[in-house]
């Protein structure tokens, strides 16, 4: 069974239409997929989450195992049940927050060692292990564990990295399928292999083609958008998209700036999640087809428009400016819930967007309209 279909190619470049059958439901693509880290996206309830248009979101292993805890999601029958969500959920790795958030981390040939970034305490993940956390999270599509690497890496650093990753993704593809053996096709769990390779582009392409011998149902791609310059980022993607089959679904794992899933979505990406828009939120940031603004500025202070007037969302629809500015100031909760509700939904919007001008075959140029009215260029 094929789990992934490509609608329709764009024919001015490599942005596509896509429908994923996950053992959840249907995920169309493009797609952005809201950040549910702890078992909820911040602030956000699922019926704001489902008036959004969400089809898919991203929980991460590491956080789950940490807190709640397996054991309690097994309890409940699994993440889904546990946060009463219908649709799909991918759990990344854990591979980026064993690098970025433990106060100690060792990484051998077997897996990494680290201390809890809440209490301290000793943990160990493998390639094996992570695939059976997973199986416990009970999400839709599972990732392998990865070694993220510090940016700037050196290209040595970088090219262990991958030899690390390559040879776990191997040992999780095989722990996967003794995990799954026995399970139909449609209640199978689909397994994402993680590109890595960080800026070099012969290392993203030596990624790439390594991890498609590997036949995993879809491929991530891991380490970029975590500080080097878009020129590398761009490069990098490309290197390895060269080299990844077309029949299979690409994730960028990270990405959630609108202008950065434009480019991305047009060399052929499919998926992208970012904390950026509920974070930005409780930051007082809104995006906006004008270009992105903080509300609590004075200039809004009186303003009876919506955040954005061309903006479907339920804060759109409900509140003024004016009102969410004062919300803030006040530093009111519902400020964050009904700011994060739009940023979701924006982003939501422009995966709807860049699909409708796959379909009209005008990519590029609804890009170009988009970018050049949001930076204001």
């Amino acid at each position: 069974m094929e789990h992934f279909e490509v609608i329709k190619a764009a024919t001015d470049c490599g942005a596509r239409i896509g429908r994923l059958t996950t053992r959840q439901g249907i995920v169309n693509t493009q797609i952005f997929m809201p950040v549910a880290t702890q078992a909820t996206v911040k602030a956000v309830t699922q019926r704001d989450l489902a008036e959004c248009g969400a089809e898919c979101l991203l929980s991460n292993t590491y956080h789950l195992y940490l807190r709640p805890g397996l054991q309690t999601l097994e309890h409940f029958g699994g993440l889904n049940k546990f946060m009463n969500h219908q649709i799909p959920v991918l759990t990344d790795s854990g591979g980026f927050q064993v690098y970025s958030l433990s106060k100690l981390r060792k990484i051998t040939e077997d897996g990494v060692k680290f201390q809890s970034h809440i209490d301290g305490s000793t943990h160990y993940f493998t390639p094996e292990s992570v695939i059976d956390y997973e199986n416990s999270i009970g999400s839709a599509i599972w990732t392998c564990l990865d070694v993220c690497v510090k940016n700037p890496a050196t290209k040595k650093e970088a090219a262990e990295g991958l030899r690390k990753t390559m040879n776990w993704a191997k040992r999780a593809k095989k722990h996967f399928l003794e995990v799954t053996k026995g399970l139909d096709e449609d209640k199978r769990p689909l397994l994402f292999g993680i590109v890595q390779g960080s800026v070099y582009t012969d290392l993203r392409a030596e990624a790439a083609k390594a991890m498609t011998d590997l036949n995993p149902d879809g491929f991530a791609i891991g380490g970029l958008s975590v500080g080097e310059t878009k020129p590398q980022m761009l490069e990098a993607l490309s290197a390895a998209l060269e080299y990844l089959p077309k029949n299979k679904p690409v994730y960028f794992m990270g990405l959630g700036t609108p202008e950065d899933l434009w480019d991305c979505a047009e060399l052929g990406v499919d998926m992208f999640d970012c904390v950026l828009p509920t974070r930005n939120a409780r930051n007082g940031q809104v995006m906006s087809e004008d270009g992105k603004y903080y509300i609590k500025n004075a200039c809004f202070r009186l303003d009876d428009r919506p955040i954005d007037p061309e903006c479907d969302c339920y804060c759109c629809r409900n509140y003024s400016r004016g009102y969410i500015s004062h919300l803030y100031k006040a530093h009111e909760i519902l400020a964050s819930e009904l700011m994060s509700i739009h940023n979701i939904r924006f982003l939501i919007n422009q995966a709807h967007k860049m699909r409708a001008a796959v379909e009209k075959g005008n990519f590029k140029a609804a890009k170009k309209a988009f970018q050049e009215r949001y930076l204001h260029k």
